[in-house]
């Protein structure tokens, strides 16, 4: 099984990548996000390949989280390769993260071929999806315990993202700034 691919572009569109590995010519799906993160003629990706009756295929990764995501959303039933690929083009890991902790139907209906049964599927299946974090998200992760503490609160959704928008700090803070906002209200 292939778990990473390393080569030379011959051709390279949003969706996929035509990859020259010592002279063998792959072709690589790619979410959108990982097309606008590769410069240069060489890339390394991590992959997940996709072995079938009719095809054998090949789905690249710049993120090792977004090759996470990818291969969670497969698991889930009635979630195949081009909905997971359309998710990772959509959502950025960290803002998937978000979506699922917050369970916010609205915004994964607007990944193509996903309908309001299917979003609230992944987000009943997935609602432990965690990214690895490198330092760079801590703001998400406190983000998110902001909501869940004002949601046990008993606040709705709709307004404590309205009283989060743009704020930033530790949980601590984020519940403070968001109670006195939401009190106003």
């Amino acid at each position: 099984m292939l778990v990473g691919i390393e080569g030379k572009i011959e051709v390279k569109e949003p969706t996929y990548l035509h990859l020259n590995v010592g002279g063998l010519i792959y072709e690589v799906n790619i979410s959108v996000n990982s097309s606008n993160a590769i410069e240069g003629k060489e890339v390394r990706l991590f992959v997940t390949q996709i072995l079938r009756e009719d095809a054998d295929l090949l789905y690249g990764f710049v993120d090792r989280n977004e090759k996470k995501m990818f291969d969670t959303l497969l698991k889930i039933n009635g979630v195949g390769p081009k909905v997971a690929q359309a998710v990772c083009s959509t959502f950025t890991p960290e803002t998937f993260a978000r979506i699922v902790a917050s369970k916010d139907v609205g915004l994964l209906k607007r990944v193509p071929g996903i309908g309001p049964k299917a979003a609230s599927r992944i987000l009943v299946e997935l609602a432990d999806f965690i990214v690895e974090s490198d330092g760079t998200t801590q703001g998400a992760v406190e983000q998110t315990e902001a909501v869940l503490a004002l949601e046990s609160l008993g606040f709705k959704k709709e307004a404590i993202r309205k009283a989060l928008a743009g704020e930033s700090g530790d949980t601590a803070t984020l519940v403070k700034i968001a109670l006195k906002k939401l009190q106003r209200l």
